[in-house]
C-alpha cells in the first residue's frame, strides 16, 4: 500500500515539474517577444533623440556665430562696473522723479 502511494506521489510530482516548465517556457517565450521589440522600440526612439541632438547643436553653434559681433559689448555690459553704472543711474532717475 504504501509502495503504491509512494508511486504515485511520484508521479503527481513529475507531471506538476512538467506543467510548470511548460508555463516558464510559454512566459519566457512571450518575455523574449516583448524584450525584442521593446529593443526595436528603443533604437527607433535613440535614432529620433540623436536627429534632436543634432539640430540642437546645429542651432547653439547658429546662435554662437550670430552673437560673435556682439561679444565685445556682451563682455563690457556684463562687467560689474558697468553695473553698477547703470544700477546707479537708474536709481538717479528713481529720485528724479
Amino acid at each position: 500500500m504504501l509502495t503504491t502511494i509512494g508511486v504515485w506521489l511520484l508521479v503527481v510530482s513529475v507531471v506538476a515539474m512538467i506543467a510548470e516548465g511548460v508555463v516558464a517556457a510559454v512566459w519566457a517565450v512571450s518575455l523574449a517577444k516583448r524584450s525584442v521589440a521593446l529593443s526595436e522600440r528603443l533604437e527607433s526612439e535613440r535614432t529620433l533623440i540623436e536627429a534632436d541632438l543634432e539640430r540642437l547643436r546645429a542651432a547653439i553653434e547658429e546662435t554662437r556665430r550670430l552673437w560673435l559681433p556682439y561679444r565685445r559689448i556682451i563682455w563690457w555690459v556684463r562687467h560689474p562696473l558697468a553695473i553698477a553704472l547703470l544700477e546707479s543711474y537708474a536709481r538717479r532717475r528713481a529720485r528724479a522723479r
